[in-house]
Formats: C-alpha cells, structure tokens, sequence
C-alpha cells in the first residue's frame, strides 16, 4: 500500500461556503408549493426549514455565503480532510491516470454528512428551535444530524427507512448513543406512515416515505424544525466546503483533475465535490469532466425525466424540478441505502440538462468489486454508497490504460464502510445480486406526474 497525502492547516478551512447557483448561466426552475402551484419565497419555507436556510435555499445572487463562526470552529475538530495520491490503486490498475480522493470519511461519524448537518442544527439553535426531525438512509445523515442536535441542546427524531434499520443496526446505535429517537419508516406514529403500511403491509420503506412522515412530524409539532441530508440547495452550498479544500490541495499535488467524481443519491456529496471546480468550467477557463455515480437499481438520472416532482412520497414537500423516477418509485433493497432516493437536486438536475455534467448508473456487484480492490490498494474500507464514485473512477482509470493517455482523476471518499462489514459478508459469501428496474416500471411511475415542465 502506497499513498500520498496532501494536508491543509486549520487556517485553510473555507470562510465562506460556494453557492454555484448565483453563475449558473440558467437558474433551476423555482420550487412550487405543492398546494396552489406557485413559485415560493423564501418565508414560505420558514415553517418546515429554519430561516437562514430558507434563504440560502433560494439565494440565486450571492456566490459567496459566510460560514458562522461557530460552525466553522466545530468544523475544526475533522478539517480539513486529507487529499490522498491513490499510488496503490494505481499500481493494481497498472494505468497512467493519476488518482486522487478526498477522504471525508475521516469525521467524527465516518462521512462527509457533518458539514451540514452542523450548520443546520446551529441555525435552528439561533432562531430558538427546541426539536428536530429528519429521515435517513443508510444512517449517516441520522448520526451526523444526532451527534450536532446534542451539541447544539436539540431534541432530534429520525425515520429510518426500514430495511437499513435492520440491514445497520450499528448506525441505529450509533444515532441513539448521541441521544436520538430512531424510528423505521414507515411507521404506525404518523398518517402517512399508517396509511403506506395499511396499503403495503410489508414495505421495507424508501428515503421518500421517511421523508413524508419527517416532515410531518415537523409540521404537526409545536417548535419543530424539518432538516435533511441531501437534494436541498442549501445542503449542496454546506457541502462545497470538501472541493473548495481539494482546489488548494490540487494545487500543492501540482495537478488539476480532467474529471470529478461523487457517487449520488440527492446529490450532496457530488456537489460539493463538484461545484467548485465547475465554476471555471462557467467562465471557460477550464474543461473538466464531472461525473454522477448511481446505482443501476435507482437510475434516476441516466433513466429519469426532468419533470417537477414531490421530494417525498406523500406529498407534502414543495414541488422541485428536478430529474426524477416518480416519488412512487420502490428503489431495490441494496446496500447502499444512502442512494436510494428517487429524485436529484434541482441544481444538478438543471446543470445535467446544460451539459455540465454526466452521469453512470452502476451494478451493485461491480460496487462492491471495486471496493474491495481499493480496500486491498489502499487500505481503506469503503461505504457501499462511496464505493460508486471508486468503481467509476476506476473505469475511467482503465480507459485511460486502453488508450495509454495520462489522466488525472479525483473522486470523493464520501464515507468508510466499517459499519457495513455485514454487506460486505454478503458479497464474499455470494450471496448479493443485481437489480434491474424494468422500464415499464419506470415509465408507470413517471406517466403519473402532474406534467409542470
């Protein structure tokens, strides 16, 4: 195992975070209210997120947001995060790319969920809020936002999509150590929760369910704030933290990537992997490839269509624009729970509709093919969701072998996979598989969507 790692100091942590939205040449499509239809304004947001991120959810003119003091001091204690020269993977690869990842498995719950998830607690702080509510995947968002409401004197409650609630018993431990209620979705405390399970008795719950009965939660509850993980504009501008310190440690390697990889879900990660090389793609100074890895088995932007959409299963979300398989859609039961949702970000949806970026959609089997290879290479033991972002970067490493050109290539390590050691049991006993989505299934889905766009 050979690697070699770029490291900032403390003073090199961004002051400000980088909202893409404001030099983005077409702006998103506005969010609807999911009632009337019309476009909403930042207070209509002001009862389901806190207020600062209401406002930086539709901010389209500042490039630059200031990061709180306070938030930037707790960001302290894990940033910034190595850069790491993949030497190892490159030998086994035998190729002339040159492979980079930033390692954001390296905080406090094992993934990069923290740097939103300490800003949003802290704001719902400051505005007075005394509970929480939100919905997890895999678990790493639940224990980023568990770990940051205690900081912050939160009470937290958070719908775990029911099959990872049994599938990862250790992040449901993990959140309940840092003192949350953890509750598998869909569930019998809430409406939509009652009526899925009444419909579908032995439904093992999708991100868009555990996301209807957050937000009703939230809605229904006196001094109760609504966060999440991923898919919101202002969860990608947090997340910019993670490429605005790989520019400068991209700079001391002496390299700039010819392509950006993030596995994706809602598109946290990959933004914030992504959006702050993308801007010298803006102003074409730069020419770099970004690339979306997700899961062939819930394909929605190599398979979706750009349409408005709910961002849960109920309904109850505002109404985003943004490349879709229909908020009915049953993802398959993979391990990587954290990529199983639906819908993309409307940033990123609209940025793949402008050619700014492409996406890969990736066999569970070669996932987890890839994460081994680059345990045994580097020493480190992916996440299943992160192990997306290795196996395309891999492929891109082999085609660069194929057509004996260097390349240099940086992907996001968005998380460690040490609590998915049972996943990875699975794989080497042989007992995964693969997930096709028959197109009828899709086109079903989709043929049910109110046609805004």
């Amino acid at each position: 195992m050979e690697s070699k790692k770029f490291l900032l100091q403390e003073k090199d942590i961004p002051t400000a975070w980088y909202n893409v939205m404001a030099e983005m040449k077409n702006k998103p499509k506005p969010l609807l209210n999911p009632k009337t239809k019309e476009p909403m304004k930042s207070e209509d947001l002001y009862p389901l997120f806190s207020k600062a991120a209401s406002h930086q959810e539709l901010n389209a003119t500042d490039a630059w947001i200031e990061i709180p003091e306070e938030v930037r001091d707790m960001y302290k204690i894990w940033r910034p995060t190595p850069l790491v020269r993949a030497y190892g993977l490159e030998k086994m690869l035998d190729t002339p790319a040159h492979i980079y990842f930033k390692n954001e498995s390296v905080s406090p719950v094992g993934s990069h969920k923290l740097n939103s998830a300490i800003p949003q607690a802290y704001y719902c702080k400051q505005e007075g809020v005394t509970n929480i509510t939100t919905e997890t995947g895999a678990g790493q968002w639940g224990a980023a936002l568990s770990m940051a409401a205690k900081h912050f004197g939160l009470e937290l409650a958070v719908y775990m999509v029911k099959v990872s609630y049994h599938q990862k018993p250790y992040r449901r431990s993990i959140m309940q150590t840092y003192g949350a209620q953890v509750i598998a979705s869909p569930s019998m405390s809430t409406k939509a929760g009652r009526k899925i399970i009444t419909d579908t008795p032995n439904y093992q719950g999708s991100l868009g369910t555990a996301i209807s009965e957050a937000v009703e939660l939230a809605m229904s509850t006196p001094n109760c704030k609504y966060a999440l993980g991923s898919v919101m504009n202002h969860v990608a501008l947090h997340q910019t933290v993670i490429g605005l310190e790989a520019e400068k440690q991209m700079e001391m390697a002496g390299e700039y990537p010819d392509v950006v990889i993030g596995c994706f879900g809602g598109g946290s990660n990959f933004a914030g992997i992504s959006f702050p090389f993308m801007r010298h793609n803006f102003t074409g100074e730069r020419n770099t490839r970004f690339v979306a890895a997700e899961p062939a088995s819930c394909p929605k932007l190599t398979r979706g269509v750009m349409q408005y959409d709910f961002g849960d299963e109920a309904g109850y979300t505002p109404m985003i624009p943004m490349y879709t398989l229909g908020h009915n859609f049953s993802p398959a039961n993979i391990h990587a729970g954290g990529l199983r949702y639906h819908g993309a970000g409307s940033i990123v949806s609209q940025l793949k509709n402008d050619g700014y970026l492409e996406a890969v959609d990736i066999q569970q089997l070669e996932t987890f093919k890839a994460a081994t290879m680059f345990a045994q290479a580097e020493g480190l033991i992916p996440a299943p969701e992160s192990s997306h972002a290795i196996a395309a970067a891999i492929r891109e490493a082999e085609q660069a072998k194929l057509e004996g050109k260097s390349k240099v290539i940086l992907f996001n390590l968005s998380g460690h996979g040490l609590i998915d050691m049972a996943a990875y049991d699975q794989y080497i006993m042989g007992d995964l598989a693969n997930y096709d989505v028959p197109q009828s299934e899709i086109d079903k889905n989709i043929s049910q969507l109110e046609k805004l766009l």
